[in-house]
């Protein structure tokens, strides 16, 4: 018996990818988070109002997401609804996660894959994006920077927000700094569009080197989006079936009479599945999931990617185009929402603390997130959170077994092995800072 690791690097947090062959036959191969942080734990005593601060320092990338979830789990157990300008605010703030997000993903992350190298700093001829080494990389950061200010006009301040609060925001937004970020949208969109077409094109060579796009086997898909609308202050989770049939529909307060949660043998970061079934979630769910945007140039990416890889899409780098096409939307969708008026209206709610329990719903980047609290005398007696990347635990564990098994033969190891694990893992995108709470 032999076992190959390979540490993970270009991903949120730690984690690692064991394969187990024996006479070059693959026994196993698992993606393993190899820390336990244990923090639906330590909350617990905790003030509820207090959650909205604390749970963001979760993760650094996804605060945002934690932010906003914790605050609709609270708000659902007070029983209050908050203004529309303030439901507008935070659609907003998780636009600007999407674009900070799905630019490191694509750039930062993925794109050394398709050019062959090991950071797009190191990149030594970049011709193939028409720009050289210091401008792709400059864009590339420009276009992130665009989603952190966008987070920090909506949120108070880029890492851990604070401007959601039970009952609303803060405040709303000026009109002179929603124009100074309309002024950025707009220059940076098309510097968003060619580093996603010339990322497409390189995606494309990828798949002619390497003869498949991953794991092509159909699953189900899961997500909170809607066909016509990618709200991501979602309400409701949806479950496509492989063919792209709805087949279920469920508010997040009932996530456990239609999801199996379950502990690893393997690794630290929990799993879920839909009756059992293997799922995937994240930006190729929502594609698939999605006829329209609303916003033109993402509509236009969206028509050309379903005539090109069909409805629904199953193989797994596909999920790093689907990420193209969702951060020109979330360009786009921002730019609308700041042409309304959001600095007059009421912003919050008066509240009242009392127990009970309350289940908030995001639609994070990497899928639908869902904060459970059960509240006793006012503090947090039980916390649940239940994680993006845990729905594409089984999904990341079924590619890999496909990887493994194109590069480990009883002739020996091809070395493609050690690249190709890293393009399988990234391309879930997971965080491994949040899995493993």
């Amino acid at each position: 018996m032999t076992i190959l690791t390979f540490p993970m690097s270009r991903i949120e947090g730690h984690a690692r990818v064991v394969i187990e062959e024996d006479g070059g036959v693959v026994q196993s191969a698992d993606f393993q988070a190899m820390e336990m942080r244990g923090f639906r734990y330590f909350v617990i005593g905790t003030p509820s109002e207090q959650m909205p601060v604390i749970v963001p320092r979760i993760c650094g990338v996804c605060s945002t997401a934690h932010h906003v979830a914790s605050v609709k789990a609270l708000e659902d157990l007070y029983g209050i609804t908050p203004p529309p300008i303030a439901e507008k605010i935070r659609e907003i703030l998780l636009l600007g996660q999407l674009i900070q997000n799905q630019a490191t993903s694509l750039f930062l992350f993925t794109m050394p894959d398709r050019m062959g190298v090991n950071s797009i700093f190191a990149a030594e001829d970049l011709d193939c994006c028409g720009l050289n080494d210091t401008n792709l990389t400059q864009s590339a950061l420009r276009v992130r920077k665009a989603g952190t200010d966008l987070i920090t006009l909506a949120g108070g301040q880029f890492i851990h927000p604070v401007k959601a609060v039970i009952g609303g925001v803060t405040s709303g937004i000026k009109r002179e700094r929603a124009d100074a970020m309309l002024k950025i949208l707009d220059d940076v969109l098309p510097v968003a569009k060619g580093l996603f077409d010339c990322y497409w094109r390189l995606s494309l060579n990828l798949r002619d080197r390497i003869g498949t796009w991953g794991d092509d086997e159909p699953t189900y898909y899961l997500a909170s989006t809607q066909d016509d609308d990618l709200t991501l202050n979602s309400e409701r989770l949806r479950v496509l079936d492989p063919t792209g049939k709805e087949i279920a529909g469920f508010k997040p307060r009932d996530y456990q009479k239609h999801l199996i949660m379950e502990e690893s043998r393997y690794s630290y970061a929990g799993e879920s599945s839909f009756q059992g079934q293997i799922i995937r979630a994240n930006s190729l769910a929502r594609m698939n999931m999605a006829r329209k945007l609303n916003t033109p140039e993402a509509d236009l990416y969206l028509q050309r990617f379903k005539q090109e890889f069909g409805d629904p899409a199953h193989a797994i780098l596909l999920f790093d185009i689907c990420r193209g096409i969702e951060l020109v939307y979330a360009i786009e969708k921002a730019r609308q929402m700041l042409e309304d008026n959001l600095e007059q209206g009421d912003v919050k709610v008066d509240y009242s603390v009392q127990d009970g329990v309350g289940f908030g719903l995001v639609e994070a980047p990497r899928g639908p997130l869902i904060h459970r609290y059960e509240v006793e005398n006012g503090l947090i007696k039980d916390a649940d959170f239940v994680i993006p990347t845990a729905h594409n635990m089984r999904a990341i564990r079924r590619a890999l077994m496909v990887v493994a098994n194109r590069y480990i033969s009883p002739n020996g190891i091809n070395l493609e092995l050690d690249k190709a694990v890293g393009r399988v893992v990234r391309a879930f995108d997971p965080c491994i800072a949040c899995a493993t709470q």
